[in-house]
């Protein structure tokens, strides 16, 4: 059963609007697409961004890196977070630099995220990241040692609301004066 998530400041899309979609079943199917994602957060004030990869279940997106890294730390200080992760299908190249695009698939979440701390509930996350990443990997594998798991931060970020952005057009949109231009 799909739904659609509910269109707040936060989440609306301004630019393109007629590009933008705010239903979960598209918006997962992009962060199930994507292999990274950057993520957003607060550090002293400052915005920051940094490129993790992740996995998916149902409405939480888990998030891996090393347990005293400085982003796992931050992260499960902070109250909110935004994940972003765009795919690049094609660049659409115009007579024009302005009418020259990309189509592309793009979704951004964003939730509270919280450091899973329980073994197995850990486990379970690291093997949806592996799957994701390098599906069927997970079960080849030896299972991870201990040293391992307590060297390991996961964050669980329960999707609160989100949006995709999907550009698909097959033309640039060149200017009648530009059909001119000896490009090609």
């Amino acid at each position: 059963m799909t739904h659609d998530y509910q269109v707040e400041k936060r989440n609306k899309v301004r630019q393109l609007r007629e590009k933008a979609r705010y239903d979960a079943e598209t918006v997962h199917a992009i962060l199930d697409a994507a292999v990274v994602g950057h993520v957003a957060f607060v550090e002293d004030g400052a915005a920051v961004v940094v490129p993790m990869i992740y996995g998916r279940e149902n409405e939480t997106v888990y998030l891996h890196g090393a347990r005293k890294s400085r982003v796992i730390r931050l992260l499960e200080q902070n109250a909110s977070v935004c994940l972003n992760v765009t795919i690049v299908d094609a660049l659409v190249l115009a007579r024009s630099s302005f009418n020259s695009s990309m189509n592309y698939r793009s979704a951004t979440i964003f939730g509270k995220p919280r450091l899973i701390e329980d073994p197995d509930e850990k486990l379970h996350a690291m093997g949806v990241i592996s799957e994701h990443s390098m599906p069927g990997r997970w079960d080849e594998l030896r299972a991870p040692l201990d040293n391992e798991m307590k060297m390991t931060g996961v964050i669980a970020i329960d999707i609160d609301t989100a949006s995709a952005k999907i550009s698909d057009t097959p033309y640039p949109e060149d200017e009648e004066h530009d059909y001119a231009t000896p490009v090609w």
